[in-house]
């Protein structure tokens, strides 16, 4: 991808998942890529024999570990191309009367506040480089209603929101900020979304999987590779002047209902 070779990137929760397959893309592409996640067993087993990639555990939750982080990617790395905030958590299923207090601050913690302080830590770094782009990764359902999911939902939309007030704040310094919106991802999160809907529910996960298919005009999933390709464009050349966009990627959500 032109213009992606020696970017310095960074990937929150990246040990797995859509995190690790946006970090592998920019890898495949030439990038400088450090990563973090909370499971360390899992960021053991991210190889590369290059040495453009490392990983480094934190919770981006906790802002004195975020700070720490980006103080080690300054020094390993000189200094920030590109943020990707990927992280986040399903939350709790239920009916927004039943979700405990402790559930909904959690889910605000990691999916909301974890991109503010990646957000607040890169950007004198982007500033520095003399531009960049940060995307984040928000979902469908910071597009529409989506029952039983109140604090993800939640989330997703003010993480949206915070995207383009930062467009707006990071324009003048050359600096471009997006939003990544995936449907439902084929993999493990997805599958114990499904399960835990089910239960809710009373049906079967194959119920609830087939559902989720008939939400989309394409009548399909998609794949963390298809996310990987939306964020390294954004962040390419070919992405240059693109700012403050909330782009889906999910075959076209026609509703979140079931």
């Amino acid at each position: 991808m032109k213009g992606v070779a020696g970017k310095r990137v960074f990937v929150s929760a990246a040990a797995g998942g859509i995190g690790h397959a946006i970090a592998l893309r920019f890898l495949q592409a030439g990038a400088y890529v450090r990563i973090c996640d909370v499971d360390e067993a899992a960021l053991a087993q991210v190889q590369d024999p290059s040495g453009r990639l490392a990983g480094l555990c934190a919770d981006v939750a906790d802002p004195k570990q975020v700070e720490a982080l980006f103080h080690k990617i300054e020094s390993d790395l000189g200094g920030l191309d590109v943020l990707v905030n990927n992280a986040g958590i399903s939350g709790p299923t239920a009916n927004t009367e039943d979700i405990p207090p402790e559930d909904w601050q959690r889910t605000i913690d990691v999916n909301l506040n974890g991109a503010f302080y990646c957000a607040r830590f890169a950007i004198p770094l982007l500033k520095k480089s003399g531009g960049g782009s940060i995307v984040n990764i928000a979902s469908t359902a910071g597009l529409h209603g989506y029952p039983l999911r109140a604090p993800y939902t939640a989330s997703k939309w003010a993480l949206i929101g915070l995207t383009k007030t930062m467009a707006m704040e990071l324009g003048p310094f050359r600096i471009r900020v997006n939003a990544v919106c995936p449907g439902s991802v084929e993999g493990s999160r997805i599958e114990a979304v499904f399960a835990a809907k089910a239960r809710a529910r009373g049906v079967s996960p194959d119920e609830i999987r087939n559902a989720f298919r008939q939400k989309s005009s394409l009548r399909t999933l998609v794949s963390a590779e298809d996310v990987a390709e939306t964020v390294i464009f954004l962040s390419s050349d070919s992405g240059a002047r693109i700012s403050g966009q909330t782009i889906a990627v999910d075959g076209h959500t026609e509703t979140m209902r079931m």
